[in-house]
């Protein structure tokens, strides 16, 4: 979920970046010059356990950004990525730390479904 709302983020980060979106032949009478930008976002809740951090910037032309995700199984998912018009959205994706699952799963639950039938 945390993945696909980034992908939306640099997604409307280059749309509104794209200087061909401008006033060019859509009546506006005005052109939208490409904004550069910078921003840090972060969430971290020792309670639930969710640890999470974005950076992201942008010259105009390109965006540049990483993030940084603690995954359930213990390990940090870390990616870096970048975004134009030439490329597309392209992504460096690294694991760190060893994944961890519990030794000892509780008891199997079996599920009985009680058919419905006539009886005579």
């Amino acid at each position: 979920m945390i993945y696909q709302v980034v992908l939306a983020l640099v997604v409307v980060a280059v749309t509104l970046a794209d200087p061909g979106h401008g006033g060019h032949g859509h009546g506006h009478g005005y052109h939208h010059e490409p904004l550069p930008y910078y921003y840090d976002y972060g969430v971290y809740d020792d309670y639930k356990g969710t640890n999470f951090k974005q950076h992201e910037k942008s010259d105009g032309k390109a965006v540049y950004g990483s993030y940084t995700v603690d995954l359930p199984d213990g390990r940090k998912q870390h990616v870096d990525y970048t975004a134009d018009h030439y490329k597309g959205y392209v992504a460096k994706v690294s694991y760190y730390g060893k994944a961890k699952h519990p030794k000892y799963y509780g008891h199997p639950v079996t599920f009985f479904h009680k058919g419905y039938g006539h009886h005579h």
